[in-house]
């Protein structure tokens, strides 16, 4: 495969799908993958990072038997459990994070289905989001019904995160207590309801590459546009916990190639960055163009001063301050 060739191709217009022979991703130089991909994300994004943030308003007791979580009843992580969090600290944190910068802040919960008075909850908690900050707002609240999507985006919130995980062969390795239709479904009522959507998934979780193809081109058919990829940091007490973790090559290839079928989405690092030298800095010349951040977070290993001064670093600029400097 002549990969500069194939750039200009995607550059030019041309899309891959299930009918063209992706094998060429599992042992194109990466060197040559990546530089390709960069330059895609440099036609396509420019040279702005978007940052978003998030808080995690209710932790724990999910019904859900996904493996790799440490929030399942399923699995024995001791790790903090609690109901949906005061408005108060949320808007704190949401302010907090909009002063250092941030594009977006979303507000996650455990659990299949957020209902009931903690979505009404939530629902209160996004009115004064959007009254008392500028910030862009994004939710992650399971697989909600289209009323509450209705909600969500009379109350401010302008995107909705659902990762379908893995290919949808591999779903039901993964987790049996829903299905990768289920996710799908749940992905087309958001979008339905006029928001936009960030979906992804986790890689190193026992997939090979051709699921990792497989989850990029479905993403590319349900046509989203903010694609976040975690890799797996095995916890104890999950069925995963002894998995060999993943080697910053192969989250490399997999940003590079993902880029190639998503030539104009948000390439978003998000959990297992500290796998990557200096928590992923390289991908940012590799075809991602946007991260989850935050001074709360234990997951990158970066806190926003320190992931914004990074991208300046190597030249980029976050898409907030981008804006700004454009209005």
């Amino acid at each position: 495969m002549d990969i500069k060739k194939l750039k200009e191709e995607i550059i030019n217009g041309r899309r891959l799908n299930r009918e063209d022979d992706l094998n060429f991703f599992k042992t194109v130089d990466l060197k040559e993958l990546c530089k390709s991909a960069n330059d895609i994300k440099n036609y396509f994004c420019g040279d702005y990072v978007d940052f978003c943030t998030i808080i995690n308003g209710k932790s724990g007791k999910c019904s859900e038997n996904c493996k790799f979580c440490a929030q399942s009843i399923h699995h024995n992580t001791n790790i903090e459990t609690y109901d949906f969090l005061d408005k108060e600290r949320i808007l704190k944190e949401c302010k907090h994070n909009e002063s250092k910068g941030v594009d977006r802040f979303a507000i996650v919960t455990a659990g299949k289905k957020l209902s009931g008075n903690e979505f009404t909850k939530a629902i209160d908690c996004y009115k004064t989001l959007k009254e008392e900050t500028n910030i862009k707002l994004c939710a992650s609240f399971g697989l909600l019904e289209d009323n509450q999507f209705k909600s969500l985006v009379e109350a401010g919130v302008k995107r909705y995160h659902s990762n379908i995980e893995t290919s949808r062969n591999n779903f039901k390795i993964i987790c049996s207590t829903h299905t990768f239709e289920d996710k799908i479904n749940c992905i087309r009522r958001a979008k339905a309801a006029g928001l936009e959507v960030c979906s992804g998934g986790i890689i190193g979780i026992g997939e090979n590459m051709d699921d990792r193809i497989d989850m990029a081109l479905t993403l590319a058919e349900e046509g989203i546009n903010s694609v976040p990829i975690n890799a797996l940091i095995p916890i104890p007490g999950t069925p995963l916990e002894n998995l060999e973790r993943i080697t910053e090559d192969e989250i490399l290839r997999t940003i590079a190639m993902f880029r190639f079928i998503l030539p104009e989405a948000d390439i978003r690092l998000a959990a297992g960055r500290n796998l990557m030298s200096n928590c992923g800095e390289t991908a940012f010349i590799s075809g991602a163009n946007a991260a989850i951040t935050g001074d709360m977070l234990t997951t990158s290993g970066n806190g926003i001063s320190d992931d914004i001064n990074m991208i300046n670093e190597l030249g980029l600029s976050s898409r907030r301050k981008k804006e700004e400097k454009n209005e």
